[in-house]
């Protein structure tokens, strides 16, 4: 094998990787954690690039684990949704095989990175992708409360960065918790409402109702309001370590009535258009809020 067949094999093989462990995906969740260990550090928890490293890769181990399995689950049905049917599993161009023993492999990796920071962490990594795999993903096809369970190893990066600096779960890390928690029933229902005929031809029940009707849209505004009360705990006072100032709250309420804006404007209109709005809108929430929170603590 020449060079040049050796640098396509690499590509091909690095993109078969990106795609089964949904890369982007697997980021935006690992940022979540390192914006939550930046919150966490402290003087009595002092920062660590060690530790924040071996956060970040034993994180992205750990979603794409969690990812392999669920596309080795659900291979079957991927391949009769055009939005994943190309996936490196229902396509062939990676055997369960090969592509269970990955998922075993960055599931080792993973959980043995997250121990070497301290054993909470470890957990509650182990707690996500036994969640997601187990119980989540076979729900799909059986309830719209999968969504609601697929909600708890969703909202466990944010904390688990706090949890990693600080090797405790406490009243912060539950808030961070509560926070992410909240902010899945929009995004996830709005994404669900714009993909609901694809969904439909693997029989997914990812809208509330199982429906693109006024009910689903009127729990999307109400978790929407609920994510705002949440976001805005810090600064009352009450989360221990984790707190916000008044002016970043103002932010936050602001940030969070944008969204608001446009969980509205999907009651009003009922399209897939207006859902996929609120769906890129819920995901620059998340990160900006993140932003502004971590932000706060090194201003205030």
């Amino acid at each position: 094998m020449n060079a040049q067949e050796n640098q396509i094999s690499f590509k091909s093989l690095f993109a078969d990787f990106v795609a089964i462990t949904k890369a982007r995906l697997a980021i935006s969740v690992v940022f979540s954690s390192v914006a939550g260990y930046l919150l966490g550090f402290s003087e009595f928890y002092p920062f660590s690039w060690a530790t924040l490293i071996l956060l970040t890769i034993g994180g992205y181990c750990m979603v794409g684990a969690s990812n392999v399995f669920n596309q080795i689950i659900e291979k079957d049905l991927d391949a009769l949704m055009d939005r994943t049917k190309s996936r490196p599993v229902p396509s062939g161009k990676m055997s369960v095989k090969t592509a269970f023993i990955l998922g075993a492999v960055l599931t080792i990796i993973g959980i043995a990175i997250l121990y070497s920071i301290n054993p909470k962490t470890a957990m509650f990594g182990a707690i996500s992708i036994f969640l997601y795999t187990s119980i989540y993903t076979p729900l799909k096809t059986k309830t719209p409360l999968a969504v609601f369970v697929g909600a708890f190893p969703g909202a466990i990066p944010f904390m688990l960065g706090w949890v990693a600096a600080t090797g405790e779960f406490g009243v912060e890390a539950g808030t961070l918790f509560l926070v992410q928690f909240f902010w899945q029933f929009p995004h996830f229902w709005a994404i669900g409402w714009f993909l609901y005929d694809d969904y439909k031809k693997a029989g997914f029940f990812m809208l509330p109702t199982g429906r693109k009707d006024k009910k689903t849209a009127l729990q999307t505004i109400l978790y929407t309001v609920w994510l705002i009360i949440a976001s805005l705990l810090p600064v009352t006072g009450f989360t221990g370590e984790l707190k916000l100032s008044v002016v970043s709250a103002v932010v936050v309420f602001l940030l969070g009535l944008w969204m608001l804006v446009y969980a509205v404007k999907l009651y009003k209109q009922m399209d897939a258009a207006a859902a996929k709005k609120l769906m890129l809108v819920s995901v620059s929430y998340i990160s900006l809020l993140q932003v502004i929170y971590v932000i706060d603590k090194f201003i205030r």
